[in-house]
């Protein structure tokens, strides 16, 4: 009834843990049997391990939070030796997410990362290119066309791009990232924003600006999410506010073929089964054989 298929992988379910929520899976087990989940997107990795941002990470704001939390992780060679045996260990498709801050990063942690039993790689192109001038990759969508055709040169693996709502046209971003030789696309990442303490007169974050999630972004990735599924062939994760099953069934009406849950995890850490549960419910309860039957209904 919810089995769906991406990149010719099949998914129990189309609910993905989302990158940066839910660690690498391990630490979600006390709450719950995390094999339930169609599967888990790894926290952000780059090729060296990385600290993470100094000052504040995480804010709350109304209908969501804010992170800079700056992709602290202990790097690819360490998550290959000690996160995804652990990982692997979970009945679920494990799908392992790469950042860089420079082409060659990309490359060289994937050049590593090919020869692993991950599932899937999920290209986060969100990262700041340190070669130039710090703008993301997942900007322009020339950048974007070129870092992803590099990496899918040494990928053979499925591999899923996933954009930025910051990328100054998001639907040409997802179709470049597709010609570069994408296998599937997920959106949205976190919108640009900002917050101010006005007692200290002076930015909540060190970097002036973070990263929205959250319920107040679902209305505009659900536009976004739209958009792009009516204009590309390949698979689309859609991601952005997403806290109950009517959350995802929209985007999966909207066009997607799952979709990816984060910071409602901080919220209640076994949000996802009550998603999974209630997208069942729905589907029984209106009398729809497979969840393909709804998928860009619209």
């Amino acid at each position: 009834m919810t089995k769906v298929n991406i990149c010719g992988i099949d998914f129990k379910n189309p609910v993905i843990a989302a990158s940066g929520t839910f660690g690498f899976g391990e630490e979600f087990s006390k709450y719950f049997d995390v094999s339930r989940l169609g599967g888990i997107s790894s926290k952000g990795l780059t090729l060296n391990p990385k600290e993470g941002n100094d000052g504040a990470r995480v804010f709350e704001v109304t209908g969501g939070m804010m992170n800079s939390v700056g992709l602290q992780n202990p790097g690819v060679k360490e998550f290959i030796k000690k996160e995804l045996p652990k990982m692997k260990k979970i009945d679920t498709v494990c799908i392992v997410n790469l950042g860089g801050s420079c082409e060659d990063d990309y490359l060289r942690g994937m050049e590593l990362l090919e020869n692993t039993d991950a599932d899937m790689i999920e290209l986060n192109i969100s990262c700041p290119n340190v070669k130039h001038g710090g703008m993301a990759f997942g900007i322009k969508s020339e950048v974007a066309y070129n870092v992803v055709s590099q990496v899918r040169k040494v990928c053979t693996k499925p591999l899923m791009v996933k954009l930025s709502p910051n990328a100054e046209d998001i639907v040409d971003m997802a179709v470049k990232c597709e010609e570069a030789g994408a296998d599937a696309i997920s959106l949205v990442n976190t919108f640009k924003g900002m917050a101010i303490d006005i007692k200290k007169k002076k930015p909540i974050f060190d970097n002036i600006s973070a990263g929205l999630s959250g319920r107040a972004i679902k209305p505009i990735a659900l536009r976004m999410v739209y958009e792009v599924c009516k204009n590309v062939s390949v698979p689309v994760v859609g991601m952005g506010g997403i806290y109950t099953a009517e959350d995802a069934i929209e985007f999966i009406m909207a066009g997607a073929f799952a979709v990816q849950v984060g910071t409602a995890n901080f919220i209640k850490p076994d949000i996802c089964i009550d998603i999974i549960n209630g997208i069942e419910k729905f589907l029984d309860e209106e009398g729809i054989k497979h969840i393909e039957n709804i998928r860009g209904i619209l």
